[in-house]
């Protein structure tokens, strides 16, 4: 899987992404003019509230307990990101008919979705190519 990435024409610091079939946009957000998407670090949280609903659902369903929703609010403090501390809040609503046993066991998967292993305790290498006119 591959994901590209080119300029928009919309606007100064728009991007737009492609994803197999489906296109996002990311934009800068310092002002109104360009708020034509999330920023990536909007899109990098997202991806962790995505994650854990999904596992979540899986799992309800491969173990049959009755989830019928799941609301998540994730909440950024970047501001010590520069000094290596970038921290999420995350708020987690389970609605269904769910004993305390049921719901113990999903907030334990919550917490081992691929996306927040990722964040939390995977070594991430990034390697760079580079093409372009000399």
């Amino acid at each position: 899987m591959a994901i590209k990435l080119s300029k928009s024409d919309l606007g100064k610091f728009r991007q737009l992404l492609q994803i197999d079939q489906h296109e996002l946009n990311a934009d800068a957000r310092f002002d109104s003019e360009s708020d034509g998407g999330p920023n990536p670090h909007d899109l990098y949280d997202a991806a962790l509230a995505a994650c854990k609903a999904i596992t979540l659902f899986m799992f309800a369903e491969r173990s049959s307990i009755p989830l019928d929703n799941v609301s998540i609010t994730i909440n950024r403090d970047s501001s010590e990101e520069r000094s290596g501390k970038y921290q999420l809040q995350v708020d987690l609503v389970l609605e269904g008919n769910l004993d305390p046993s049921q719901r113990e066991r999903l907030i334990n998967v919550a917490a081992k979705c691929p996306i927040h292993k990722l964040m939390t305790t995977d070594k991430t290498i990034i390697t760079t190519s580079y093409e372009g006119a000399a």
